[in-house]
Protein backbone atom coordinates (compact mmCIF):
# COMPACT_ATOMS: atom_id res chain seq x y z
CA UNK A 1 0.00 0.00 0.00
CA UNK A 2 1.53 3.65 -1.11
CA UNK A 3 2.20 6.06 2.02
CA UNK A 4 -1.12 8.19 0.38
CA UNK A 5 -3.24 5.16 0.91
CA UNK A 6 -2.28 4.43 4.26
CA UNK A 7 -2.29 8.15 5.24
CA UNK A 8 -6.41 8.18 3.40
CA UNK A 9 -7.16 4.56 5.52
CA UNK A 10 -6.23 5.82 8.56
CA UNK A 11 -8.35 9.38 8.42
CA UNK A 12 -11.14 7.42 6.93
CA UNK A 13 -10.62 5.19 9.86
CA UNK A 14 -10.30 7.89 12.51
CA UNK A 15 -13.62 9.45 10.87
CA UNK A 16 -15.76 6.74 11.14
CA UNK A 17 -14.81 5.38 14.51
CA UNK A 18 -15.50 9.16 15.82
CA UNK A 19 -18.83 9.01 13.32
CA UNK A 20 -20.19 5.70 15.20
CA UNK A 21 -18.66 5.54 18.54
CA UNK A 22 -21.30 5.78 20.91
CA UNK A 23 -19.89 8.47 22.96
CA UNK A 24 -22.73 9.22 25.64
CA UNK A 25 -22.52 4.50 26.81
CA UNK A 26 -20.99 4.94 29.59
CA UNK A 27 -18.53 2.28 29.43
CA UNK A 28 -16.99 4.49 26.19
CA UNK A 29 -16.95 7.51 28.68
CA UNK A 30 -15.36 5.63 30.83
CA UNK A 31 -12.88 4.17 28.29
CA UNK A 32 -12.05 7.81 27.05
CA UNK A 33 -11.11 8.30 30.56
CA UNK A 34 -9.36 5.53 30.81
CA UNK A 35 -7.41 6.34 28.03
CA UNK A 36 -6.13 10.05 28.97
CA UNK A 37 -5.54 8.01 32.44
CA UNK A 38 -3.10 5.71 31.01
CA UNK A 39 -0.87 8.13 28.92
CA UNK A 40 -1.18 10.37 32.16
CA UNK A 41 0.69 7.77 33.96
CA UNK A 42 2.68 6.92 30.93
CA UNK A 43 4.25 10.24 30.98
CA UNK A 44 4.90 10.63 34.59
CA UNK A 45 6.18 7.28 34.79
CA UNK A 46 8.08 6.61 31.77
CA UNK A 47 9.00 9.41 30.12
CA UNK A 48 11.83 11.47 31.46
CA UNK A 49 13.49 8.75 33.59
CA UNK A 50 12.58 6.09 31.02
CA UNK A 51 12.59 7.33 27.51
CA UNK A 52 14.63 10.41 27.52
CA UNK A 53 18.01 8.63 28.68
CA UNK A 54 17.42 5.98 26.09
CA UNK A 55 17.04 8.67 23.52
CA UNK A 56 20.50 9.98 25.04
CA UNK A 57 22.16 6.52 24.45
CA UNK A 58 20.71 5.86 20.96
CA UNK A 59 21.74 9.52 19.91
CA UNK A 60 25.51 8.29 21.56
CA UNK A 61 25.27 4.63 19.83
CA UNK A 62 24.14 6.63 16.12
CA UNK A 63 27.00 9.31 16.47
CA UNK A 64 29.80 7.95 18.84
CA UNK A 65 30.00 3.69 18.27
CA UNK A 66 31.85 3.53 14.86
CA UNK A 67 29.55 0.87 11.98
CA UNK A 68 32.85 -1.15 11.92
CA UNK A 69 32.56 -1.97 15.75
CA UNK A 70 28.50 -2.91 15.46
CA UNK A 71 29.18 -4.59 12.15
CA UNK A 72 32.04 -6.26 14.20
CA UNK A 73 29.95 -7.91 17.16
CA UNK A 74 26.16 -7.57 15.52
CA UNK A 75 26.34 -7.35 11.92
CA UNK A 76 25.45 -10.11 9.70
CA UNK A 77 28.89 -11.78 9.59
CA UNK A 78 29.77 -11.44 13.33
CA UNK A 79 30.18 -14.04 15.57
CA UNK A 80 26.69 -15.61 16.32
CA UNK A 81 27.45 -17.38 19.66
CA UNK A 82 28.95 -14.43 20.87
CA UNK A 83 26.56 -11.33 19.56
CA UNK A 84 23.38 -13.63 20.35
CA UNK A 85 24.49 -14.06 23.42
CA UNK A 86 24.78 -10.62 24.31
CA UNK A 87 21.87 -9.82 23.36
CA UNK A 88 19.77 -12.46 24.69
CA UNK A 89 20.60 -11.64 27.87
CA UNK A 90 21.09 -7.56 27.94
CA UNK A 91 17.14 -7.35 30.02
CA UNK A 92 19.59 -8.63 33.13
CA UNK A 93 21.45 -5.26 32.50
CA UNK A 94 18.96 -2.55 31.54
CA UNK A 95 15.48 -3.58 32.66
CA UNK A 96 13.42 -1.65 30.25
CA UNK A 97 9.93 -1.94 29.31
CA UNK A 98 8.72 -2.80 25.45
CA UNK A 99 8.91 0.94 24.98
CA UNK A 100 11.94 2.30 26.68
CA UNK A 101 13.76 -0.53 24.70
CA UNK A 102 12.90 0.96 21.18
CA UNK A 103 15.82 3.90 21.18
CA UNK A 104 18.05 1.50 21.91
CA UNK A 105 16.70 -1.04 19.25
CA UNK A 106 16.54 1.78 16.70
CA UNK A 107 20.00 3.16 17.36
CA UNK A 108 21.97 -0.07 16.77
CA UNK A 109 20.16 -1.68 13.66
CA UNK A 110 20.14 1.81 12.10
CA UNK A 111 24.47 1.63 13.02
CA UNK A 112 24.51 -1.73 11.40
CA UNK A 113 23.67 -4.79 13.58
CA UNK A 114 22.14 -7.43 12.20
CA UNK A 115 18.24 -8.20 11.99
CA UNK A 116 18.77 -11.12 14.19
CA UNK A 117 20.71 -10.11 16.65
CA UNK A 118 18.67 -6.83 16.93
CA UNK A 119 15.60 -8.74 17.04
CA UNK A 120 16.91 -10.95 19.90
CA UNK A 121 18.16 -7.38 21.94
CA UNK A 122 14.48 -5.84 21.44
CA UNK A 123 12.95 -9.14 22.57
CA UNK A 124 14.77 -9.67 25.24
CA UNK A 125 15.48 -6.03 26.61
CA UNK A 126 11.59 -5.74 28.47
CA UNK A 127 11.57 -9.79 29.03
CA UNK A 128 14.38 -10.19 31.10
CA UNK A 129 14.02 -8.12 33.99
CA UNK A 130 15.98 -9.40 36.68
CA UNK A 131 13.31 -8.22 39.30
CA UNK A 132 10.05 -9.15 37.50
CA UNK A 133 11.88 -13.04 37.50
CA UNK A 134 11.88 -12.54 40.71
CA UNK A 135 8.85 -10.86 41.66
CA UNK A 136 7.06 -13.63 39.46
CA UNK A 137 8.45 -16.74 41.13
CA UNK A 138 7.64 -15.44 44.49
CA UNK A 139 4.17 -14.00 43.50
CA UNK A 140 2.73 -16.58 40.80
CA UNK A 141 5.12 -19.54 42.38
CA UNK A 142 8.56 -20.86 41.23
CA UNK A 143 7.81 -22.44 38.44
CA UNK A 144 5.98 -19.93 36.59
CA UNK A 145 9.21 -17.57 37.63
CA UNK A 146 11.80 -20.09 36.29
CA UNK A 147 9.93 -21.07 33.17
CA UNK A 148 9.61 -17.57 32.42
CA UNK A 149 13.30 -16.56 32.85
CA UNK A 150 14.07 -19.68 31.00
CA UNK A 151 11.83 -19.13 27.93
CA UNK A 152 12.22 -15.40 27.49
CA UNK A 153 16.48 -16.09 26.80
CA UNK A 154 15.36 -18.97 24.42
CA UNK A 155 12.40 -16.72 22.86
CA UNK A 156 14.76 -14.04 22.36
CA UNK A 157 17.70 -16.40 20.66
CA UNK A 158 15.09 -18.66 18.75
CA UNK A 159 12.88 -15.31 17.30
CA UNK A 160 16.17 -13.29 16.14
CA UNK A 161 17.44 -16.34 14.12
CA UNK A 162 13.90 -17.00 12.65
CA UNK A 163 14.25 -13.23 11.79
CA UNK A 164 17.51 -13.66 10.26
CA UNK A 165 16.39 -16.88 8.42
CA UNK A 166 13.04 -15.03 6.84
CA UNK A 167 14.84 -12.01 5.60
CA UNK A 168 18.29 -13.66 4.73
CA UNK A 169 18.61 -11.80 1.86
CA UNK A 170 17.48 -8.26 2.14
CA UNK A 171 19.55 -7.89 5.45
CA UNK A 172 22.41 -9.33 3.32
CA UNK A 173 21.73 -6.72 0.85
CA UNK A 174 21.45 -4.00 3.59
CA UNK A 175 24.72 -5.26 5.35
CA UNK A 176 26.23 -4.45 1.85
CA UNK A 177 24.60 -1.14 1.62
CA UNK A 178 26.16 -0.21 5.30
CA UNK A 179 29.55 -1.18 4.29
CA UNK A 180 29.79 1.25 1.28
CA UNK A 181 28.51 4.13 3.00
CA UNK A 182 30.42 3.73 6.15
CA UNK A 183 33.08 6.18 7.13
CA UNK A 184 33.67 5.97 10.55
CA UNK A 185 34.27 9.56 10.65
CA UNK A 186 33.49 10.49 14.03
CA UNK A 187 35.32 8.24 15.54
CA UNK A 188 38.64 8.24 14.10
CA UNK A 189 41.26 9.34 16.65
CA UNK A 190 39.50 8.72 19.98
CA UNK A 191 40.87 5.50 22.09
CA UNK A 192 37.25 3.28 22.25
CA UNK A 193 37.18 2.90 25.87
CA UNK A 194 36.23 6.65 26.01
CA UNK A 195 33.64 6.56 23.87
CA UNK A 196 32.41 3.12 26.07
CA UNK A 197 32.86 4.79 29.27
CA UNK A 198 30.67 7.76 28.00
CA UNK A 199 27.85 5.63 27.15
CA UNK A 200 28.45 3.55 29.93
CA UNK A 201 27.74 6.66 32.59
CA UNK A 202 23.94 7.06 29.83
CA UNK A 203 23.15 3.23 30.98
CA UNK A 204 24.09 3.89 34.50
CA UNK A 205 21.86 6.58 34.45
CA UNK A 206 19.17 4.57 33.08
CA UNK A 207 19.54 2.00 34.87
CA UNK A 208 19.91 3.59 38.51
CA UNK A 209 17.24 6.25 38.11
CA UNK A 210 14.67 3.60 37.57
CA UNK A 211 15.70 1.17 39.99
CA UNK A 212 12.66 -0.43 41.46
CA UNK A 213 11.87 -0.77 44.94
CA UNK A 214 12.75 -4.13 46.24
CA UNK A 215 10.09 -6.60 47.98
CA UNK A 216 12.19 -6.21 51.63
CA UNK A 217 14.11 -3.74 53.63
CA UNK A 218 16.99 -5.91 53.76
CA UNK A 219 19.64 -6.98 50.98
CA UNK A 220 21.57 -5.30 48.55
CA UNK A 221 19.12 -4.80 46.40
CA UNK A 222 17.06 -2.40 48.91
CA UNK A 223 20.77 -0.84 49.97
CA UNK A 224 20.66 0.45 46.33
CA UNK A 225 17.50 1.16 45.84
CA UNK A 226 18.24 3.65 48.78
CA UNK A 227 21.23 5.31 47.22
CA UNK A 228 19.70 5.42 43.93
CA UNK A 229 19.83 9.13 43.48
CA UNK A 230 22.94 9.47 44.76
CA UNK A 231 24.63 6.75 42.25
CA UNK A 232 22.18 8.28 39.69
CA UNK A 233 24.34 11.41 40.57
CA UNK A 234 27.32 10.24 40.16
CA UNK A 235 26.81 9.10 36.78
CA UNK A 236 25.38 12.21 35.93
CA UNK A 237 28.57 14.35 36.95
CA UNK A 238 30.77 11.51 35.06
CA UNK A 239 28.18 12.05 31.85
CA UNK A 240 28.98 15.42 31.41
CA UNK A 241 33.13 15.17 32.59
CA UNK A 242 32.99 11.85 29.25
CA UNK A 243 31.09 14.44 27.11
CA UNK A 244 34.53 16.43 27.37
CA UNK A 245 36.10 14.11 25.36
CA UNK A 246 34.48 14.99 22.28
CA UNK A 247 34.08 17.96 19.70
CA UNK A 248 31.77 20.52 20.00
CA UNK A 249 30.09 19.50 16.39
CA UNK A 250 30.36 15.79 17.45
CA UNK A 251 28.10 16.61 20.63
CA UNK A 252 26.03 18.68 18.39
CA UNK A 253 25.48 16.15 16.41
CA UNK A 254 24.74 14.33 19.25
CA UNK A 255 22.03 16.24 20.21
CA UNK A 256 21.09 16.37 16.70
CA UNK A 257 20.33 12.64 16.49
CA UNK A 258 18.97 12.59 19.61
CA UNK A 259 16.42 14.79 18.42
CA UNK A 260 15.37 12.22 15.40
CA UNK A 261 14.48 9.46 17.43
CA UNK A 262 12.34 11.42 19.69
CA UNK A 263 10.67 12.90 16.98
CA UNK A 264 10.21 9.66 15.03
CA UNK A 265 9.06 7.21 18.51
CA UNK A 266 7.39 9.48 20.31
CA UNK A 267 4.32 10.73 18.54
CA UNK A 268 3.86 6.98 17.80
CA UNK A 269 4.14 5.69 21.27
CA UNK A 270 1.89 8.18 23.01
CA UNK A 271 -0.97 7.26 20.25
CA UNK A 272 -0.55 3.95 20.99
CA UNK A 273 -0.87 4.28 24.48
CA UNK A 274 -3.79 6.36 24.20
CA UNK A 275 -5.31 3.40 21.85
CA UNK A 276 -4.16 0.96 24.42
CA UNK A 277 -5.73 2.45 27.26
CA UNK A 278 -9.29 2.84 25.39
CA UNK A 279 -9.19 -0.64 24.00
CA UNK A 280 -8.16 -2.54 27.38
CA UNK A 281 -7.84 -0.15 30.30
CA UNK A 282 -4.55 0.63 32.96
CA UNK A 283 -4.15 -2.51 35.61
CA UNK A 284 -7.45 -2.77 37.97
CA UNK A 285 -9.53 -0.63 35.72
CA UNK A 286 -11.97 -1.46 32.57
CA UNK A 287 -11.06 -0.23 29.09
CA UNK A 288 -13.95 -0.25 26.16
CA UNK A 289 -13.08 -4.21 25.93
CA UNK A 290 -14.65 -5.78 29.98
CA UNK A 291 -12.10 -7.99 31.57
CA UNK A 292 -14.48 -10.49 32.28
CA UNK A 293 -14.42 -11.20 28.79
CA UNK A 294 -10.68 -11.94 28.71
CA UNK A 295 -10.78 -13.71 32.28
CA UNK A 296 -13.54 -16.03 30.88
CA UNK A 297 -11.35 -16.89 28.06
CA UNK A 298 -8.13 -17.69 29.35
CA UNK A 299 -9.27 -20.58 32.01
CA UNK A 300 -8.14 -24.34 31.34
CA UNK A 301 -5.02 -24.95 28.94
CA UNK A 302 -6.94 -25.04 25.40
CA UNK A 303 -5.26 -24.07 22.12
CA UNK A 304 -7.71 -21.02 22.22
CA UNK A 305 -7.27 -20.12 25.82
CA UNK A 306 -2.89 -19.90 25.27
CA UNK A 307 -3.43 -17.97 21.67
CA UNK A 308 -6.11 -15.55 23.47
CA UNK A 309 -3.88 -14.77 26.16
CA UNK A 310 -1.11 -14.55 23.95
CA UNK A 311 -2.51 -11.91 21.82
CA UNK A 312 -3.69 -10.25 24.78
CA UNK A 313 -0.54 -9.75 26.46
CA UNK A 314 0.96 -8.79 22.56
CA UNK A 315 -1.54 -5.36 22.35
CA UNK A 316 -1.75 -4.73 26.00
CA UNK A 317 0.89 -2.33 27.62
CA UNK A 318 2.29 -3.48 30.85
CA UNK A 319 4.87 -0.81 32.50
CA UNK A 320 7.46 -2.91 34.52
CA UNK A 321 6.31 -5.12 36.50
CA UNK A 322 2.78 -4.28 36.59
CA UNK A 323 1.78 -7.82 34.48
CA UNK A 324 2.89 -9.24 37.95
CA UNK A 325 -0.16 -8.11 39.84
CA UNK A 326 -2.29 -8.32 36.76
CA UNK A 327 -1.58 -11.71 36.48
CA UNK A 328 -2.26 -12.67 40.09
CA UNK A 329 -5.58 -11.67 39.68
CA UNK A 330 -6.38 -13.69 36.66
CA UNK A 331 -4.94 -16.68 38.25
CA UNK A 332 -7.34 -16.20 41.08
CA UNK A 333 -10.64 -15.84 38.85
CA UNK A 334 -9.57 -19.02 37.29
CA UNK A 335 -6.99 -18.29 34.44
CA UNK A 336 -4.85 -21.21 33.69
CA UNK A 337 -1.02 -21.85 34.38
CA UNK A 338 -0.36 -22.27 30.51
CA UNK A 339 -2.18 -18.91 29.45
CA UNK A 340 -0.59 -16.92 32.45
CA UNK A 341 3.09 -17.93 31.23
CA UNK A 342 1.81 -17.49 27.66
CA UNK A 343 1.15 -13.85 28.57
CA UNK A 344 4.26 -12.98 30.45
CA UNK A 345 6.02 -14.31 26.97
CA UNK A 346 4.34 -12.05 25.13
CA UNK A 347 3.17 -9.07 27.24
CA UNK A 348 6.27 -7.64 28.54
CA UNK A 349 8.33 -7.59 25.11
CA UNK A 350 5.11 -6.60 23.02
CA UNK A 351 3.16 -4.12 23.27
CA UNK A 352 0.26 -1.61 20.68
CA UNK A 353 2.37 1.66 20.49
CA UNK A 354 5.53 -0.62 20.66
CA UNK A 355 4.54 -2.39 17.44
CA UNK A 356 3.66 0.93 15.95
CA UNK A 357 7.36 1.91 16.43
CA UNK A 358 8.77 -1.56 15.28
CA UNK A 359 6.55 -0.45 12.21
CA UNK A 360 8.29 2.42 11.21
CA UNK A 361 11.49 1.48 11.43
CA UNK A 362 11.35 -2.25 10.27
CA UNK A 363 8.28 -1.88 7.80
CA UNK A 364 5.07 -3.87 8.27
CA UNK A 365 6.08 -7.15 6.92
CA UNK A 366 9.01 -7.41 9.43
CA UNK A 367 7.06 -6.45 12.33
CA UNK A 368 3.97 -8.60 11.23
CA UNK A 369 6.57 -11.10 11.27
CA UNK A 370 8.09 -10.72 14.43
CA UNK A 371 4.42 -10.52 16.37
CA UNK A 372 3.50 -13.89 14.75
CA UNK A 373 6.92 -15.41 16.33
CA UNK A 374 6.08 -14.25 19.69
CA UNK A 375 2.55 -14.65 19.51
CA UNK A 376 3.60 -18.23 18.01
CA UNK A 377 6.03 -19.08 20.55
CA UNK A 378 4.11 -17.70 23.45
CA UNK A 379 1.10 -20.00 22.63
CA UNK A 380 2.92 -23.20 21.94
CA UNK A 381 5.23 -22.65 25.40
CA UNK A 382 2.00 -22.35 27.31
CA UNK A 383 0.59 -25.29 25.88
CA UNK A 384 3.51 -27.39 26.69
CA UNK A 385 3.96 -25.78 30.57
CA UNK A 386 -0.13 -25.97 31.24
CA UNK A 387 0.42 -29.77 30.53
CA UNK A 388 3.00 -30.27 32.81
CA UNK A 389 2.49 -28.45 35.88
CA UNK A 390 -1.32 -29.42 35.15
Amino acid sequence: MKPEARKWALIVGVFLAAYFVPAEAPRVTAALGEAFAMLHEYARAHVLLCLVPAFFIAGAISVFVSQASVMRYFGPKANKVLSYAVASVSGTILAVCSCTVLPLFAGIYMRGAGLGPAIAFLYSGPAINVLAIILTARVLGFEIGVARAVGAVVFSVVIGVAMHLMFRKEENDRAELVEELDGDTATQGRPLWQTALHIATLVGILVFANWAKPLSEAGLWAMVYRAKWGITGAFVIGLVLTARWFREDERKEWLHSTEGFALQIMPLLFAGVVVSGFLLGRPGHEGVIPSAWVTALVGGNSLSANLLASVFGAFMYFATLTEVPILQGLLGAGMGKGPALALLLSGPSLSLPSMLVINSILGPKKTAAYVLCVVILATVTGMVFGSLVG
